[in-house]
């Protein structure tokens, strides 16, 4: 069983320029099997079969990519820094500072005088 494990792991795709690599792949196999079916189906029906073939390898190039995770840069490139989280408690709706009504009533009675 932990050989089969061992297998198995080299078919997982870890870093993005393995799926590129796949997707390569896909692409080669999708233009040779268009090809043949221009071959096979002379006329609209081998060009619309070849087109999904194309088709495909966007469709499967996109799910590999999703699902590979891109590589975080060590540093922050160019003028800006990246975005730090935000704290949960603060909001945008919500102003930060308040001034309470006890301050407020503070200063007016002290102008008063």
């Amino acid at each position: 069983m932990a050989m089969l494990h061992k297998i198995g792991r080299l078919f997982v795709i870890k870093t993005r320029f393995e799926a590129w690599l796949i997707i390569y792949a896909i692409a080669l196999g999708a233009v040779e099997r268009g090809r043949h079916y221009l071959e096979i189906y002379p006329g609209a029906g081998g060009w619309m079969l070849a087109l999904a073939c194309t088709g495909v390898v966007f469709l499967a190039g996109a799910k590999l990519l999703d699902s590979v995770k891109p590589a975080q840069p060590a540093i922050a490139m160019g003028p800006h820094m990246p975005r730090l989280a935000r704290r949960p408690d603060l909001s945008r709706s919500r102003p930060r500072w308040h001034r309470s009504r006890s301050a407020a009533a503070s200063r007016s009675s002290s102008r008063r005088d």
